[in-house]
């Protein structure tokens, strides 16, 4: 499990092509620090397996499913890329639960800079919209953001100075894509509340 809470903007430094399978060589020297073979770190918000570990980088396999419906598929060498360890049992929760596991993407649609913060409008796929709340959780990129507002098909976020100068959203554009995990707790309500209705239907 994550928080969400990114620990260091790493990089891709080579991306090698499987066939139906993709293995990254990543760079990242705190999340790097104690990693053994097995071990999770969310790469983009997304749960990958170490495989390899030597000085600062650190290898993962990353299978087609997951290339098709997250955004790794168009990192290349040099990349930038936010990087989290999982979370340790009694650590402080800075963030909101985060699995590691993609919803979906989404698109950078438009940023609009001030003189303390920027607000990024991104894209909302239609079957993740149900789980998006204003002033609600959402995670971006492997990043915690809590939603300003929020549409039929797209939302908002406002980001701090800390958050535009640490993660990947500091250097996206208008029409980059993004990982997209909707808050968890979300899901499980909408899933047992619809096995009580489909039981009082009986």
């Amino acid at each position: 499990m994550f928080t969400g809470i990114v620990e260091e903007l790493g990089e891709v430094t080579a991306v090698e092509d499987l066939g139906d399978a993709a293995r990254f060589r990543l760079r990242g020297p705190v999340v790097t620090e104690g990693a053994r073979h097995g071990d999770s770190i969310a790469v983009n918000g997304v749960c990958l397996t170490v495989v390899e570990h030597e000085g600062d980088e650190f290898t993962a396999d990353v299978m087609a499913e997951t290339l098709k419906r997250s955004s790794l598929g168009v990192l290349t060498t040099g990349s930038r890329v936010n990087l989290e360890r999982p979370t340790a049992v009694g650590a402080r929760l800075g963030g909101h639960i985060v699995q590691g596991h993609v919803d979906g993407t989404g698109t950078i649609l438009d940023r609009t800079p001030s003189e303390h913060w920027e607000i990024v409008k991104i894209s909302l796929p239609p079957d993740l919209a149900r789980y998006v709340v204003k002033k609600g959780s959402i995670t971006v990129d492997g990043i915690s953001l809590t939603v300003v507002e929020v549409g039929d098909e797209h939302f908002t976020v406002s980001l701090i100075p800390t958050t535009l100068a640490l993660t990947t959203l500091g250097l996206k554009q208008s029409g980059d894509p993004v990982n997209l995990e909707v808050d968890v707790v979300a899901k499980y309500v909408e899933r047992l509340l619809g096995d009580r209705a489909r039981g009082a239907g009986r």
